[in-house]
């Protein structure tokens, strides 16, 4: 069955969509804001992940107990994230529960009172997650090559923030923070599962009726730059990342980039897979990535190996991505297309999937993309276009390296930049 979702937009600005989803006795409902870590003064560097954590910790009808009781009375689950962009709550239920969902979201979304012992436990938390995020190297190396692509940019800058950036935010820089940035206009209210939009529609005019509209706010240009970071590290593997600069969701050829993606190393019918791990055996995880933000975007190759392998394993991994600009095969592109288009297409089995892909569509697009017109844009990616997609980022001679670990032995910036032709 085809869902076509109900798009509606409230006289503040806020944007409604819901799916409708009869067969299931739940729903999923939740906010999206069109603001995360990239759009973070220096001085604030992670206030977006810290106001997610508070949002939960108590309004002004509400404490943070009483927040959690109430969802877990009716069975339902709560949760959130924060990206570089984007900031998002949600909250699954079952169909008789959605106003309370909603009334739940409105009420942290607006009323949250940042209580000043609240935070300091909270700080406290996020201090030992970013500890833990030191202690995972395979997430590490990810956070160290958006730094090196990104020197001195917002969006180059971690998610979690540092200790002393954290510990500085006090409640009133977290009241100027969500007031500037969690406007109307700049927020979606997106549901799918056993939900009525027009009942959605007027819970939102009750619920959201405070939210203020819309002012441009403070955006800061993302520029891709090469470099090279590494640290040499006591660990069991060498983690190590290329990237290449890449392209933005809105490009043309986004839909191609995620085709490349998986030819290259998406799965393990993909040519770095077969190559490097079962014909070669030089490492036991390897996958190609495509990210796109809405002014950047890039490409690349993640590897973990042991030490003694790095030095064959660069030349192999540049190798597969250039032998892409004129050897596709069109079973290869036929399998990436059935990735997708399963992945896509199961996807909408699930509600709480369909509630963020609406969203995303709206925040990031402006609107939304109907499954027949997501469809066609994957069928009309061909051999030519997967190949010409890969010159075009070879083309494109700006290089970033990312390595920890016991990397002693992995080759210098300037050889392997000029094994890619890249400055």
């Amino acid at each position: 069955m085809t869902l076509v979702p109900r798009l509606t937009t409230l006289p503040n600005g806020l944007r409604v969509v819901s799916a409708h989803m009869p067969h299931l006795e739940s729903a999923s409902i939740g906010v999206w804001v069109n603001s995360g870590a990239r759009h973070e003064a220096p001085q604030m560097h992670g206030i977006s992940h810290l106001l997610e954590h508070m949002a939960f910790k108590g309004t002004r009808r509400r404490s943070a107990l009483q927040i959690a009781e109430e969802i877990e009375a009716v069975g339902g689950h709560v949760n959130a994230y924060t990206s570089r962009e984007n900031t998002a709550y949600y909250i699954r239920v079952l169909k008789n529960d959605v106003p309370l969902a909603v009334d739940i979201l409105a009420d942290i979304l607006q009323e949250s009172v940042f209580d000043p012992a609240e935070l300091e436990r909270e700080q406290d938390v996020i201090v030992q997650e970013i500890g833990q995020a030191l202690d995972t190297p395979d997430d590490l190396v990810f956070d160290r090559l958006q730094e090196t692509t990104y020197p001195g940019q917002a969006i180059g800058r971690t998610i979690l923030g540092t200790p002393d950036s954290v510990g500085a935010i006090t409640p009133e820089i977290l009241r100027g923070h969500m007031g500037r940035n969690y406007r109307a206009q700049d927020m979606v209210l997106s549901a799918a599962g056993n939900v009525d939009h027009e009942h959605l529609v007027q819970l939102a005019g009750e619920k959201f009726a405070s939210l203020a509209q819309s002012v441009p706010g403070e955006q800061w240009q993302a520029h891709f730059k090469s470099g090279d970071t590494r640290e040499n590290k006591k660990l069991e593997q060498a983690h190590l990342v290329l990237a290449l600069e890449g392209i933005t969701y809105d490009d043309p050829d986004y839909f191609t980039s995620q085709m490349f993606t998986a030819i290259l190393g998406g799965g393990m019918s993909s040519r770095l897979f077969q190559e490097v791990r079962e014909k070669r055996g030089l490492c036991y995880s390897i996958y190609a990535f495509s990210s796109s933000c809405v002014d950047t975007g890039m490409v690349g190759v993640y590897a973990g190996t042991g030490a003694d392998r790095l030095a064959e394993l660069t030349p192999v991994i540049i190798g597969e991505l250039q032998g892409l600009a004129g050897s596709v095969k069109s079973d290869e592109v036929a399998r990436a297309r059935a990735q997708f288009k399963a992945g896509l297409l199961m996807g909408l089995e699930s509600s709480s999937a369909r509630c963020e892909q609406m969203a995303r569509h709206l925040l990031m697009r402006g609107r939304l993309l109907s499954n027949e017109e997501l469809i066609d844009k994957i069928d009309s990616v061909d051999v030519s276009a997967v190949e010409r997609f890969t010159e075009r980022v070879l083309n494109r001679p700006k290089l970033a390296i990312s390595a920890l670990g016991p990397i002693t032995h992995l080759e210098s910036q300037s050889k392997i930049a000029a094994r890619f032709g890249a400055q």
